[in-house]
C-alpha cells in the first residue's frame, strides 16, 4: 500500500512539474504510477488534492531549507527574506501550479485534510517570522512585544503571497518580484523596530 502511495504522488509531482496542472490528467498520473484509476482516488479525491499533497511536501522541504539559511544570518531583513523566499522560488519553477495551490488553500473545502496541512505550514511560517522579529528586537534592547511581531509577520506573508500572484496577474511586469519583496520586508522590519523604539507597546 505504501509503495502505491509513493508511486502515485511521485508520478503526480513529476507530471505537474513537467506539464503544469491544467495539462495533467488523473488518467496520466495513474498510468505513470502503474495503478488503476480507481486506486488513485483512494489516496486523493481529486487532481486538486494531488497537487496539494505534492506542493505541501515541496513547500515543507523548501521552508525548512530557508529556515536553516535564516538561522545563519544576522541581518533581520536577510533572515526574513530567506524564510519567505521559498514561496516565490516554488512559483518560479511553475507559476501555474502555485497559483492553483494558492487558490485551493484560500477557497478549497474547509475540512480538506491536505488544505489544512498547507495552511498549517503557512501559519508556522508566520509564527517563525514573528519569533525572529522578537529575537532581533530583544538583541537591540527593544521590548519583546509578541503582538507587534505577529502583525508584522502577517504583512510580510501578505507581501509574499501577492508577489507570487504577479506571475498570473501580470502586475508590475517591469519589476522583479524578489526585489520588491525584499524592499517590502525591509520597510516592514524597519517600521517594526522604529515603532517599538518610538512608541513602546504597553
Amino acid at each position: 500500500m505504501q509503495d502505491k502511495h509513493s508511486r502515485i504522488f511521485r508520478a503526480a509531482a513529476e507530471l505537474f512539474e513537467k506539464s503544469g496542472f491544467a495539462s495533467v490528467t488523473t488518467q496520466a498520473i495513474s498510468e505513470r504510477a502503474d495503478v488503476a484509476a480507481g486506486t488513485l482516488f483512494r489516496y486523493a479525491a481529486s487532481k486538486e488534492e494531488l497537487l496539494l499533497v505534492v506542493l505541501n511536501q515541496a513547500l515543507c522541504a523548501a521552508l525548512a531549507e530557508g529556515a536553516a539559511q535564516a538561522h545563519a544570518l544576522s541581518d533581520p531583513v536577510d533572515a526574513v527574506v530567506a524564510m519567505v523566499a521559498p514561496i516565490l522560488q516554488l512559483g518560479g519553477r511553475h507559476a501555474e501550479n502555485l497559483a492553483v495551490y494558492q487558490r485551493q488553500l484560500m477557497f478549497g473545502p474547509s475540512g480538506d485534510k491536505y488544505r489544512l496541512e498547507g495552511l498549517a505550514l503557512l501559519a508556522d511560517l508566520e509564527a517563525a517570522v514573528a519569533a525572529r522579529l522578537v529575537q532581533q528586537a530583544v538583541e537591540r534592547g527593544l521590548p519583546a512585544h509578541q503582538e507587534s511581531a505577529r502583525v508584522a509577520s502577517i504583512l510580510i506573508f501578505g507581501a509574499a503571497h501577492l508577489a507570487v500572484s504577479r506571475a498570473s496577474t501580470g502586475a508590475h511586469p517591469d519589476h522583479a518580484p524578489m526585489d520588491d519583496l525584499r524592499a517590502q520586508v525591509r520597510q516592514v522590519v524597519d517600521g517594526y523596530f522604529v515603532g517599538l523604539a518610538v512608541n513602546p507597546p504597553r
